[in-house]
């Protein structure tokens, strides 16, 4: 039998989920983020100028819900990151699937202090099942490799996220959220830098569907974003000033660490 939950020794979690036209996925998500294991503190739906039963959906399914009228996954995100009143802000797309656990490991992961952001792993649930573990692997893998060179750290995805609210109040003002042309996981994931602490949690783990990669133009429209994303954030703070501010923190942490042990 599972241990009960002691939620007064974990951190609130707010659930944002960004939707436009996508009410049968998210009704699938808001029923699974009802038998979680550790209720969330509030879901909050943004709905992103839909045209059909979005609101509806999680009105009924007892969230929040925003309206953000410019169209674009940055700016319907950071409305509900504003909106979000617990200490947690943990992200899903409306088409995840959390495990029963999901919000419990999020509180669980951000439960360390000196954690700014967790970042998770998922599965498709709509490929052929020999598909399922090598397509996640690929793509996955790929994003988290290639975007830590980039970034010179771990990237966010924002299909199974969390940072803390106290974060996102710091740095709110530098996400470029009214450029819909950019991937809102890794501009956040710029924003907060290399000084600030990201981890990958593979635990973290949802379901999601793999119509993002079905079609020439859904790949080549993902692969502009990531272009355009990496050409704005590098503008401000380049690949070699990251990698070196990199090099700076690891070195800190290093000391501060022999000196605990002395």
């Amino acid at each position: 039998m599972r241990a009960a939950v002691d939620a007064a020794a974990l951190p609130s979690v707010s659930v944002v989920i960004p939707a436009r036209d996508d009410a049968p996925a998210l009704r699938t998500c808001l029923a699974l983020l009802a038998r979680q294991s550790l209720a969330p503190l509030e879901v909050v739906v943004v709905d992103n100028a839909s045209q059909d039963e979005t609101a509806a959906v999680a009105r009924a399914a007892g969230a929040v819900v925003l309206h953000e009228a410019q169209v674009g996954i940055p700016p319907a995100t950071a409305a509900g990151y504003d909106a979000a009143r617990g200490e947690v802000i943990a992200r899903l797309d409306a088409d995840s699937r959390p495990g029963p656990r999901w919000v419990e490991r999020v509180a669980r992961e951000m439960a360390d202090p000196q954690l700014s952001a967790v970042t998770g792993w998922g599965t498709f649930y709509d490929l052929p099942r020999p598909l399922v573990a090598p397509a996640a692997a690929l793509y996955l893998g790929a994003y988290y490799l290639l975007s830590h060179l980039a970034l010179g750290h771990t990237v966010l995805w924002g299909s199974s996220m969390a940072l803390r609210r106290s974060v996102w109040v710091e740095v709110r003002g530098e996400v470029h959220r009214d450029d819909p042309d950019l991937h809102d996981d890794m501009d956040l994931a710029f924003v907060l830098g290399p000084s600030r602490r990201i981890r990958l949690a593979p635990g973290l783990r949802v379901e999601m569907s793999a119509r993002s990669l079905r079609g020439g133009e859904q790949v080549r429209r993902r692969f502009v974003r990531a272009v355009r994303t990496l050409e704005v954030n590098w503008r401000v703070h380049p690949p070699w000033l990251r990698w070196r501010d990199r090099g700076v923190r690891l070195r800190r942490a290093v000391k501060a660490r022999a000196g605990r042990a002395s």
